[in-house]
């Protein structure tokens, strides 16, 4: 096989389109209650952001008929890095489409966007709108506060495959969940923090849910005292908790669609050049939740379908291995 070409200089992940099927009530959902602020309205389509996020979304929200991913996408560091995904992922094999810039989501300049070796819709871009300063506009912020989209996870049927094409992307690996046999889990980053993508094993391709970063603890507990104050707790699909893997503070919720976003808090800092993945081990009952809280069922089996470059649901691949069977009681964790 010939040596493949320069792989992308991704930079961070950056934004999630979703499709609803009710954008008023996703609108409800999404800016009414959890607080994230409306950058641009046009018919069908709701672009939404975080007060810390300087470019134009976080998240895409486009009406209609299935509920799905349409796409992840990752901001590369220069304009000559969006050819360079063209190239990469047309000699992987992998379906590709160059989108001029207005012809794609508001806001996003010239993009490339692919089905990539594990099934996903992904796109690469650089120039992008920027957006007004709402750092310190404390007077603006409701809800859960998020700050910023953080990460994406995904369920893939074979992690190391998933592992070895984000590796290949130049992302280190913080955390992982293994035993002696089996990686079940990874979290992997470029920002220089816990993750910019996760993988959960499973049946996928399939989109297991958008973090969505907050600063503080107490915003985590504020968005699950709102949902409780107006009987909707049956958003709330777990949690509050934290997690031993990440070390992060968490409330996950469902939306409207069954959409899942996790508001999340507390990780670390990745960017030492020696920083080291830390190993957990799958029977420590600490890793999904450090209180040894069992995981609810929904959490490990249920997630988003994905769509290809032509709008149709992806068609999933069963898994091998079953996280959800190995929880047996702590055993220790190592690196």
């Amino acid at each position: 096989m010939s040596e493949l070409p320069k792989a992308p200089d991704v930079v961070r992940s950056c934004y999630a389109e979703l499709v609803v099927t009710d954008l008023e009530r996703a609108h409800w959902f999404w800016v009414e209650l959890l607080g994230l602020h409306v950058q641009h309205r046009e018919d069908g389509v709701l672009c939404l952001r975080g007060s810390d996020e300087l470019t134009h979304h976080n998240l895409v929200l486009r009406e209609g008929p299935v509920a799905a991913l349409d796409h992840i996408a990752y901001r590369v560091r220069t304009p000559e890095d969006v050819d360079r995904a063209e190239r990469y992922f047309t000699a992987v094999g992998s379906p590709v489409r160059r989108i001029p810039a207005g012809e794609g989501t508001p806001g996003v300049g010239d993009a490339v966007r692919v089905v990539d070796p594990l099934g996903f819709p992904v796109e690469f871009f650089h120039d992008i709108s920027r957006a007004e300063r709402l750092i310190q506009r404390y007077d603006l912020k409701r809800g859960a506060r998020i700050a910023r989209l953080d990460h994406f996870n995904i369920v893939v049927p074979d992690i190391p495959a998933a592992y070895r094409h984000y590796e290949a992307l130049g992302f280190g690996c913080s955390e992982t969940i293994e035993d002696e046999h089996e990686m079940y889990a990874a979290w992997m980053y470029r920002k220089q923090t816990v993750h910019d993508v996760a993988f959960t094993g499973g049946a996928g391709p399939r989109m297991h849910h958008i973090g969505m970063a907050t600063h503080e603890s107490h915003s985590v507990l504020h968005t699950a005292d709102i949902l409780g104050s107006l009987h909707q707790e049956g958003f709330i699909e777990r949690g509050p908790g934290r997690h031993g893997v990440s070390n992060a503070f968490y409330v996950y919720l469902r939306d409207p669609d069954g959409h899942r976003v996790e508001i999340y808090t507390s990780d670390y800092y990745t960017g030492d050049p020696d920083h080291e993945t830390f190993r957990w081990n799958v029977h420590d009952d600490r890793r999904r939740d450090f209180w040894g809280n069992a995981v609810i069922e929904s959490w490990y089996k249920e997630a988003t379908p994905v769509l290809d470059l032509a709008g149709n649901v992806t068609p999933i691949s069963e898994s091998a291995i079953d996280e959800s069977a190995t929880r047996v009681g702590a055993d220790g964790l190592g690196d």
